[in-house]
């Protein structure tokens, strides 16, 4: 028995390496607020910073669940592995998690106003659509 090697498009590494960049920004992004915490709350309105100071440990451990699993996922992506889609699949539910804090429990928009909900809503956007990618690149064969 032998199997067939199925290359990918083009279109799949270029996907692949802006997803990582994507991602690797959420991780720069939980990095920040990890180690520099006080400069980003300085920067802050005092509303926006109290908001900040407040995000509760559940909540960060979310952020970081997302941003890591999502870059894990990026790489495994890139190394054409199947398990990229589960992991892309944790860092969507660690995002969302994350948001239902953000936006409903400590409602953001009160202290950011109508903005608050863009990066949410292009985050969940973007992991859903990752999510399908990776299921096509399954099914396509691109992944093993």
């Amino acid at each position: 028995m032998t199997s067939t090697v199925v290359k990918p498009p083009a279109r799949f590494w270029v996907v692949g390496i802006i997803t990582l960049l994507w991602n690797l920004v959420g991780v720069f992004n939980y990095l920040n607020l990890a180690f520099n915490k006080t400069a980003v709350v300085e920067a802050l309105t005092e509303e926006q910073g109290e908001l900040f100071t407040s995000i509760p440990a559940w909540a960060t451990a979310a952020f970081a669940i997302a941003v890591f699993s999502g870059a894990l996922a990026s790489i495994a992506l890139l190394l054409r592995k199947k398990w990229a889609k589960p992991l892309f699949v944790l860092s969507l539910v660690a995002a969302v998690l994350q948001f239902i804090n953000w936006l409903f429990l400590q409602n953001a928009a009160e202290a950011f106003g109508p903005q608050a909900y863009v990066t949410p809503a292009l985050v969940v956007a973007i992991g859903a659509f990752l999510i399908f990618f990776a299921q096509k690149g399954i099914q396509k064969g691109w992944l093993r």
